[in-house]
């Protein structure tokens, strides 16, 4: 029998299928069955999708039918995407999706299509570490989308996250989603908006179909290596030698843009290698070219990027009131610095986006100070900070309160005893050494990179050494009292003459190893490849001096080792993942190689490893 409420529905189900070929994506599930057999005629030319779809169903017989795989989706849940008729013209529409990001891909298809129907977005997010603040900015990006008429739908990305250099244990996976999940509903309901309106999709709920799969081989036969790496650049953990589900990644980001059936795909712009790769191949495909839309990356609060793995350049969602007071406290915001500034970048973000509401943002001061300072715009804030008439202990001041008005919601959400038993499920502590009854526990040795002694040093004197016509010994001056002598292969890679004088960067604390006679106490980094065989020392910053320590952005600071003892390879455990980018940037594990004057570079050979 047919129900009568499947027929209120065609109008919402035909837009649906404008862009895919079932109800719930691009393979036939129990779902078009359903509503198949209770629609109570034949849709009529005027909903041509609808018909389309009608017609194909009408070539599958009874048992074909029955044998659609399982879902759980309600005709209901789908049509939440089709949102209610907006009353906004196209240019506030154009408005709202555009505000506030660095860069639009596609920007004429996006024109196109809110002339004559709603966009179709979707934001992804791989299920890692523990989503941070920063992840209100893609929400008020989502808040603009729907404010826009647009159907947004969410992919919690658990298969991604696998891939990525199995940040995410495959036993983990289930429970990382279902917690991304609860986060991700809990912050937008901070920022007033209705999860009623998205849709939430876990990955591999598609992405391990027959059809997802051979489509991965299809891309997989036409895409080089070269391009795969370089898509995954900015967002896969790069090490020196790649796992092949590093390389699948890009594809796989690419290939959800066609199983989501969406128009566009929103992300951060350090995602723009992987759009441009989606944009470059799935044409190839078959499919259509889809827009991308960016928006800038926010700095942490160390100035960086910021990062789940970076505990100070992060406040968490779930931080005391007390724990955002201290991190603020040690966060970077010098003085009229308006670039590289996460304490000013999160106001232009998140909290005039979002957080305040209608209100104006206030910095509250005693009269002493000048009293209490008010901005209409956040043009107005940083060009009082840039005059320095605004205090950053004032501006953190300002931002501690909004930042605890935004989170107070998530904080209290999550003190249910379900989430807080989810939340240590997927996020174990790590798990402490056993102590044997009389002895002390075993420590356990942390390999990071503050253990590594490297500094900028400069070549003061350089021969030929007397028993290897292919190294050179070399008299490196490293800010001690008397300069090194080391010794270093670089004969057939660089001119003696161009060796003298040149600032080089030196592992220091490696043990003192006799190199055919010479004793060599340090090693010359070079950026170094085998095919073709090429050798170049690193660059320095402008302005460095011998004895500079080089140290990792974002990594736990320490004393380095005094010498590195060679049975406990922590040299060889840290160097895999030391590499220059494809931009010439020497960096561990992506995070750039720094001194106090800058980034040690390389100009020539790039994108190879470090030794």
């Amino acid at each position: 029998m047919a129900d009568p409420s499947v027929d209120s529905l065609t109008h919402q189900l035909d837009n649906l299928l404008l862009d895919q070929a079932f109800l719930t994506g691009f393979t036939p599930s129990s779902l078009d069955a359903e509503v198949f057999t209770n629609l109570s005629s034949q849709p009529s030319p005027s909903l041509p999708n609808l018909l389309r779809w009608y017609n194909h169903l009408k070539t599958y017989k009874q048992p074909e039918l029955k044998s659609f795989a399982k879902t759980d989706t309600k005709v209901t849940d789908i049509v939440k995407m089709v949102v209610a008729e907006n009353t906004l013209s196209v240019e506030e529409k154009k408005t709202l999706i555009n505000r506030n990001l660095q860069e639009v891909l596609g920007e004429d298809r996006i024109d196109e299509i809110i002339k004559t129907r709603d966009l179709k977005i979707y934001w992804g997010t791989a299920t890692t570490g523990k989503p941070h603040i920063a992840y209100f900015v893609p929400m008020s990006k989502i808040a603009d989308f729907l404010a826009a008429g647009c159907e947004v739908t969410i992919l919690m990305a658990d298969l991604h996250a696998y891939l990525d250099n199995m940040k995410a244990p495959w036993e983990l996976l289930k429970l990382r989603t279902e917690y991304y999940e609860h986060v991700i509903k809990a912050m937008l309901s901070s920022i007033g908006v209705s999860v009623e309106k998205l849709r939430f999709v876990k990955g591999t709920d598609f992405q391990l179909s027959k059809e997802y799969t051979l489509d991965v081989y299809r891309l997989s036969s036409i895409v080089t290596e070269h391009d795969a790496r370089k898509a995954g650049a900015e967002v896969v953990k790069q090490v020196s030698h790649p796992l092949l589900s590093g390389l699948l990644y890009p594809g796989l980001q690419a290939l959800d843009e066609q199983y989501l059936g969406v128009d566009a795909q929103f992300g951060g712009v350090d995602q723009r290698k992987i759009f441009t790769y989606a944009e470059k191949y799935l044409p190839n495909l078959g499919y259509a070219k889809r827009a991308h839309l960016m928006n800038p990356m926010v700095p942490g609060l160390t100035g960086s990027k910021m990062s789940s793995s970076e505990a100070d350049s992060k406040i968490d969602l779930l931080d005391s009131a007390g724990d955002i007071k201290k991190k603020l406290k040690k966060a970077f915001c010098e003085p009229g610095n308006i670039t590289d500034n996460g304490v000013l970048s999160f106001c232009k973000y998140v909290i005039y986006p979002v957080a305040l509401r209608g209100e104006k943002f206030t910095i509250n001061r005693p009269e002493e100070h000048g009293g209490d300072a008010i901005f209409d715009t956040f043009d107005d804030l940083e060009q009082s900070f840039a005059k320095e008439e605004i205090h950053p202990g004032d501006l953190k001041s300002a931002v501690e309160k909004y930042l605890n008005g935004l989170l107070d919601p998530v904080r209290k959400i999550f003190e249910s005893p379900e989430l807080k038993k989810l939340s240590l499920a997927a996020y174990p502590p790590p798990v402490k050494a056993k102590v044997v009854k009389g002895n002390k526990p075993a420590e356990v040795e942390e390999v990071a990179t503050y253990r590594l002694d490297i500094r900028i040093g400069k070549v003061v004197e350089v021969s030929r050494h007397p028993d290897a016509e292919k190294l050179y010994v070399e008299k490196i001056d490293v800010g001690e009292p008397s300069p090194r002598t080391i010794v270093s292969g670089l004969v057939d890679f660089v001119p003696e003459e161009k060796m003298l004088n040149r600032m080089v960067v030196v592992l220091c604390n490696l043990k003192p190893a006799k190199m055919r006679g010479v004793e060599s106490k340090g090693m010359v980094l070079c950026s170094s490849r085998e095919e073709p065989k090429e050798v170049e020392p690193l660059a320095v910053p402008e302005g460095s001096s011998p004895g500079d320590r080089v140290t990792v952005e974002g990594e736990k600071e320490g004393a380095p080792d005094e010498v590195l003892n060679p049975k406990k390879k922590v040299w060889e455990k840290l160097s895999v993942d030391l590499m220059t980018n494809s931009d010439g940037f020497a960096q561990w594990q992506g995070n750039d190689l720094i001194t106090g004057k800058g980034k040690i570079t390389c100009a020539s050979v790039k994108g190879a490893p470090i030794r």
